[in-house]
């Protein structure tokens, strides 16, 4: 059963678990997504985020440009919610909002200084299929999920009754 509902780039509730993320930029940004195509997932409690990011292939500077990336997945939930088991979801709920996946499928960088299980940075993605593939140039640990490994489409559920109002939709 789906966990993630669908969200955006500007949602306050999100915005506090990207805050929270090692690799956000400004804390406290309305916006917290890099520029582009994005998905923003969230969890009923708002105890998990994650974003798919699809940037333009020529604005990429490592070696995996044209694919999707996991630009965030922050797990707050303790024992509710297994976090191999949301990326999974996740990259469900991607396939289902963009569509074929590109041929060089889905990426991650992990932080392996920033992760509490140094042994095995990424470990959560691994679980799900994920495959060390590398390193950037800056020494993160690359992470890659090729499309025949990844699970079919399942759409998010829709946007929270609060948000759609916050946003400018109906609240029915």
């Amino acid at each position: 059963m789906m966990r993630w509902h669908l969200s955006n780039r500007a949602d306050p509730r999100a915005r506090e678990l990207a805050d929270r993320h090692y690799n956000r930029q400004k804390k406290g940004a309305r916006q917290f997504v890099p520029p582009g195509k994005c998905l923003v997932l969230l969890t009923d409690a708002a105890t998990a985020l994650w974003v798919t990011s699809w940037p333009f292939a020529e604005y990429v500077q490592h070696a995996w440009g044209g694919a999707w990336m996991c630009s965030a997945f922050r797990n707050e939930s303790r024992e509710l919610h297994l976090s191999s088991e949301l990326i999974v979801e996740a990259v469900a709920a991607t396939r289902a909002f963009f569509g074929d996946p590109p041929a060089l499928g889905m990426v991650t960088f992990v932080d392996p200084s920033k992760t509490r299980r140094k042994r095995d940075p990424g470990r959560c993605y691994l679980r799900a299929g994920f495959r060390h593939v590398g390193f950037t140039k800056g020494g993160l640990v690359a992470l890659q999920l090729l499309p025949a490994d990844m699970p079919a489409a399942e759409g998010a559920k829709p946007m929270f009754r609060a948000q759609l109002s916050l946003f400018g939709g109906e609240a029915a």
